[in-house]
């Protein structure tokens, strides 16, 4: 059975980490569009978009609040990651990019899953 648990765990942490590469990665094809966007006079309408988005695509992955987190409300969870993951994108792109998405994707990757 430990097994089976294990090879589960590295499994979605393998997900996890395709999704974030992808993430950071769409970025980086679209960077002249998030950049206009996080600069422009838009820029509060496309953060509050751009966390909707990421709500919607990550709400149904997994439970999060089990564990660590049982005794926390979902939607304060939710809101919380959402806004730390689009802080550190908005970061990461005004900054120009200063380090490379695979590094972005696997350290955000093990914050999210150190605090999930």
């Amino acid at each position: 059975m430990e097994t089976k648990t294990s090879f589960w765990k590295m499994f979605c942490y393998a997900f996890e980490q395709w999704k974030l590469k992808l993430h950071f990665g769409r970025c980086l094809v679209f960077l002249s569009f998030y950049l206009s966007m996080l600069k422009g006079k838009g820029a509060p309408s496309f953060r509050t978009r751009l966390l909707e988005m990421l709500i919607e695509e990550g709400e149904n992955d997994k439970d999060i609040t089990k564990g660590k987190n049982s005794n926390l409300n979902k939607d304060i969870v939710v809101q919380f990651f959402g806004m730390a993951y689009v802080g550190v994108v908005e970061w990461w792109i005004l900054n120009g990019m200063p380090y490379p998405t695979q590094v972005m994707a696997e350290q955000v990757g093990v914050l999210l899953e150190r605090n999930l």
